[in-house]
């Protein structure tokens, strides 16, 4: 096989192993932005009780099938892509992608995969706020694929990228500040600490700080516009991403961009990391030497 294809097999991989060990923090993280946005209590203890109220155990992986074939789709895309345009344009003598290289790609693959992915975010989107709408608002989808088509039928097939624009900002962010710095600081990590499982995961570490600080505001916009419903009026609540953040920002104030930011930190830290963690290895396990 040659090493493109391996370059998205690793990064579909690592998305999906790392989705199945933090479904229920993303579960308990959706429900806290929409808390935020009715001004409700926004405690990931509180909102966890809940969870386990209405669906015991079973509720915490609400849309696992979507978050899983969203990762298929996404992260193969945006790791799969960064890696491979990373090795097109290294550098011929060193062999490495220059720092803005790797910031440009980054973006690249974070924009690409995830405007490809977006309808299996909505999904998991919905799914995982339906038990907090109201019985006769509920969706109710069996499953992924029930979701496409219910929204296809009910909405239209354009309906399926509402909330791409926030979708696609929150991926380019969260790639920057998860791929980019974790080669920046591991390579920086290497020269004093060498070449090691532990220079790995504090590199990783120090990306998924990053990750929670850039990514979270756009995260916040795009679950809010991908839960929405069409009012008495026939008119969706926000028009467009920048209606979504002034309408945010007038009910919740800037601090309410950050919502959740302790429990979003606990979610989207450690999924950069076991990522990144898994990418290695399966970089590995394919012999994949990229630099």
């Amino acid at each position: 096989m040659p090493a493109l294809f391996y370059n998205f097999l690793t990064g579909g991989l690592s998305g999906m192993c790392a989705t199945c060990l933090i479904q229920p923090i993303d579960m308990i993280k959706v429900r806290i932005q929409l808390r935020g946005e009715s001004r409700g209590a926004t405690s990931p203890f509180d909102v966890a009780k809940e969870i386990y109220k209405q669906g015991g155990m079973k509720g915490f992986y609400s849309g696992l099938d979507s978050a899983l074939l969203r990762q298929a789709v996404y992260a193969s895309l945006r790791i799969g892509i960064y890696y491979t345009l990373n090795e097109k344009f290294a550098d011929p003598v060193t062999g490495e992608a220059s720092a803005t290289t790797r910031a440009l790609t980054s973006l690249t693959a974070g924009a690409v995969g995830s405007a490809i992915a977006n309808p299996c975010d909505l999904a998991l989107v919905r799914m995982q706020a339906d038990q907090t709408l109201p019985e006769a608002e509920r969706r109710n989808y069996r499953n992924v694929f029930h979701a496409f088509q219910s929204i296809i039928k009910q909405e239209g097939f354009m309906d399926m990228y509402r909330g791409c624009a926030p979708t696609v900002a929150r991926a380019m962010a969260l790639n920057l500040s998860m791929l980019f710095t974790f080669d920046v600081f591991k390579k920086r990590l290497e020269v004093t600490n060498g070449q090691s499982k532990l220079t790995t995961i504090k590199a990783t570490f120090i990306s998924g700080i990053f990750v929670a600080v850039c990514s979270l505001p756009f995260d916040n916009m795009k679950t809010k516009m991908q839960k929405q419903s069409k009012n008495s009026k026939g008119e969706y609540p926000y028009k467009n991403l920048r209606d979504c953040f002034a309408k945010s920002i007038e009910r919740e104030g800037v601090r309410g961009l950050w919502t959740g930011l302790p429990t979003f930190y606990i979610r989207v830290a450690p999924h950069a990391m076991f990522t990144l963690l898994f990418a290695e290895f399966f970089k590995g396990v394919f012999g994949i030497t990229t630099k």
